[in-house]
């Protein structure tokens, strides 16, 4: 055997490995978790390819995603100060067209076919846009509406980056002006900042914010003055989003420490960059005063990694940060990488989803990146398939943001039609926009046994639609159907039942 074959074999021996082992503990998968994919543009991998190519490319992404179990996409549509949709604010973006301010041709708008996208696919949409950085390091020309040349004296420059100055105000207010514009015009289910704030430290070269400084200050700590900036910024756009639409979900996927204890007693146990110290980002503050609705660190380290380990950050952010729902920034790549410490055959994401489950604070995870998951790196997607998502999963509740569960679906009626056996239900009535039901959730259970809404492996789908084709057969099988409604928060009604014989 020559040894590409060995390696096949070796590959294809820990694939069943992990499988069996998953396949084990299947009880274990929640009612509600939180199941996020981040797709980004500020690789480039979207720019210049035309309408046809990216949303054929796309669609094949979202149709894998969702076979994946999938049910949250955070679709990046603002990388440098542009958009990938449609703005009187803000130039077209690079990424898009290839060059920025230029129109995308045939015209689209990406943000509204992927609002539209996903939604038909039953997953949340969260815009996701990064709030300070102004221009990239790859970008070598800016359209002349952008705001950093409308306004330079808003905006310094950083080891080749362009950044809107966060001492300012006029900088919070624009960028809560561009978030409070796209809440506004896209029926998105969040908006999502990522970790850059101040930007991330270059040793020998000084953040330039004098001017900011001198004119704001006031005499006080220069690194108490900029977490103040940032945790300000935090609770006007938290404000702004929910002033709009009560129900978009606000939140952000901070750098994956904190504080390291050398900085702070009650820090964790590690040894690298901290959101605190060095991005000036008081993430602990932002969960606990409610600024935000839920928090993705990224802990994108493997479990054993010596600065920063994967268990020991986990365990930090779920002591914490409970106010608020914590998901994981899970990173696909490493984490097929490494091996499990305890068992060699086996990569880590058995044990990192342990944690994760076995965590009370934490409430599901977002994969870094949603293509790795597409391609089925190291078998990525595969596992989520077939086992830690192999059953839907409502999103968790925010009874902050509304704890009114919808009325239970009317008339669940199976109907014979050309196209078969149809279980048809129509929508509760609603007197307001936050009580109108916008999912389903479909359960069946076995003649005799017990109707219990909290058996996931019940659950046959979560779908925007008010039908479900039934798997008739020979009308010999007595079947029991209940349907639930979820509103935009996926609070959950009481159930509506139906017998019928398949």
């Amino acid at each position: 055997m020559n040894d590409m074959k060995r390696l096949r074999l070796l590959l294809l021996v820990a694939l069943c490995s992990l499988v069996e082992l998953a396949c084990a503990q299947v009880v274990n998968n929640p009612k509600r978790e939180f199941r996020g994919a981040w797709i980004q543009a500020v690789n480039g991998q979207w720019q210049g390819l035309g309408r046809d190519a990216m949303q054929a490319e796309l669609t094949r992404e979202l149709n894998a995603l969702q076979a994946d179990g999938i049910n949250a996409i955070l679709f990046q549509c603002r990388v440098e100060g542009d958009a990938l949709y449609a703005s009187e604010l803000e130039p077209w973006s690079r990424y898009l067209t290839g060059q920025q301010g230029t129109p995308p041709s045939p015209y689209w708008d990406p943000l509204q076919w992927m609002v539209e996208q996903c939604h038909a696919r039953g997953m949340e949409l969260h815009a996701w846009i990064n709030p300070y950085r102004a221009k990239t390091k790859g970008t070598t020309a800016m359209a002349t509406t952008h705001y950093a040349i409308r306004y330079p004296n808003r905006c310094f420059n950083y080891d080749n980056l362009m950044l809107f100055d966060p001492g300012m105000p006029e900088n919070r207010y624009f960028i809560c002006q561009v978030a409070a514009d796209i809440v506004r015009r896209y029926d998105v289910d969040g908006l999502h900042i990522d970790d850059y704030f101040y930007p991330y430290p270059v040793p020998g070269i000084a953040i330039p914010d004098d001017a900011a400084y001198a004119t704001y200050g006031q005499g006080r700590d220069r690194g108490d003055w900029r977490r103040e900036n940032v945790n300000t910024f935090i609770r006007e756009l938290c404000e702004t989003v929910h002033s709009v639409k009560p129900w978009v979900k606000f939140g952000v996927s901070p750098f994956g420490i904190y504080r390291n204890q050398r900085s702070w007693p009650q820090g964790s146990a590690t040894n690298g960059l901290q959101n605190y110290d060095d991005l000036y980002a008081d993430v602990l503050l932002w969960v606990n005063e409610g600024w935000v609705d839920y928090n993705i660190p990224q802990v994108y380290w493997e479990i054993g990694n010596q600065a920063a380990d994967y268990e020991t950050l986990v365990r930090w952010w779920n002591d914490h940060a409970y106010a608020r729902p914590l998901y994981i920034g899970q990173d696909v790549e490493r984490t097929v990488k490494f091996s499990d410490r305890n068992n060699p055959a086996l990569n880590q994401m058995p044990a990192k989803y342990a944690l994760q489950r076995g965590l009370p604070g934490i409430y599901g995870s977002c994969q870094w990146y949603a293509r790795a998951v597409v391609d089925d790196t190291g078998q990525y997607g595969t596992v989520l398939r077939q086992y830690y998502h192999r059953t839907p999963a409502l999103q968790p509740v925010m009874p902050w943001l509304d704890k009114k569960a919808p009325g239970k679906p009317r008339k669940v009626t199976p109907v014979w039609t050309e196209d078969g056996y149809i279980l048809f239900w129509t929508a509760p009535s609603a007197k307001t926009e936050m009580d109108e039901a916008r999912q389903y959730v479909v359960y069946r259970f076995a003649k005799g046994e017990r109707v219990n809404l909290d058996n996931v492996n019940a659950i046959l789908c979560i779908t925007p639609n008010t039908f479900f084709k039934l798997p008739y057969k020979d009308g010999s099988e007595k079947w029991t159907y209940v349907v639930t409604a979820l509103d935009r928060l996926h609070n959950e009604s009481k159930g509506k039942k139906v017998t019928v014989k398949l």
